[in-house]
């Protein structure tokens, strides 16, 4: 097994495997990613996302998606950890661990102060993984989310001079 940068030939396996977690997580029809989306946030000219993947065999078998965030209370960057996933018959043989340890060593090497991400409260397995590895639960915030008509309707604000 090895952990190493995602490139530009992994884009259609990792799609497929964000695929394959939104339909773990029952949101399958919310996930309309494309590869040449993938493509150009990890490779275009500005890239804001970034990515790893893990490998067994030389066959991809897990990708962690991620990109910066900031604390403005430590005055440094993080990473928020937008996707983890394995592909279903390869989980528990500790790829999902590499790439967190590995997301680990970048935020040392950096010197970013947080490794961060969210986790549905039903999985149970997963939590419990997170839970062993030192994650803690922050249970006190709570996550909010503006999108589809009420994010246009926020923005049409700034037009009309609000």
């Amino acid at each position: 097994m090895s952990v190493r940068r995602i490139a530009p030939d992994d884009v259609p396996t990792v799609t497929a495997l964000v695929h394959e977690l939104a339909r773990y997580e029952k949101a399958a029809d919310q996930c309309r990613l494309r590869p040449d989306q993938l493509a150009t946030a990890l490779f275009g000219e500005h890239p804001h996302l970034f990515g790893h993947v893990a490998e067994q065999d030389g066959e991809v078998v897990g990708c962690a998606l991620w990109f910066l965030n900031y604390s403005t209370w430590d005055g440094v960057h993080g990473i928020y950890l937008e996707d983890l996933v394995v592909r279903a018959d390869r989980r528990g043989g500790g790829h999902g661990k590499a790439l967190l340890v590995e997301l680990a060593a970048e935020c040392e090497r950096q010197g970013y102060s947080r490794l961060q991400w969210w986790v549905l409260d039903w999985n149970s397995p997963t939590i419990d993984f997170y839970r062993s590895l030192g994650a803690e639960a922050m249970d006190e915030w709570v996550v909010h989310r503006v999108s589809g008509t009420p994010l246009t309707a926020l923005a049409a604000l700034a037009r009309a001079g609000s």
